[in-house]
């Protein structure tokens, strides 16, 4: 099983269909004209692991991995502003 972090150079969304949060900040980056791929931990395995490795053990929604490979759980849109122009 392989658990390594989403591409270099991307903005990856870890997320559920069910969460509220994940809904809310994919409509952001959207009206921001952000691209994000976005993965259901659901439905991915190692997607799953990943997210708990960067969690402390916990499936929390949404994970995001900015291109440089940092994550940030449930950042706002600022947030993820402010990272991707750094």
């Amino acid at each position: 099983m392989s658990t390594q972090s989403p591409a270099a150079g991307t903005l990856t969304m870890y997320s559920t269909a069910w969460c509220g949060y994940c809904r809310r900040l994919k409509s952001q980056l959207d009206r921001e004209g952000i691209a994000v791929d976005v993965i259901d931990i659901e439905h991915d395995e190692d997607a799953a692991v990943y997210v708990m490795q960067v969690n402390g053990g916990n499936q929390t929604v949404p994970t995001v991995v900015f291109p440089d490979g940092t994550a940030a759980t449930n950042p706002s849109i600022a947030e993820v502003r402010q990272r991707l122009s750094a």
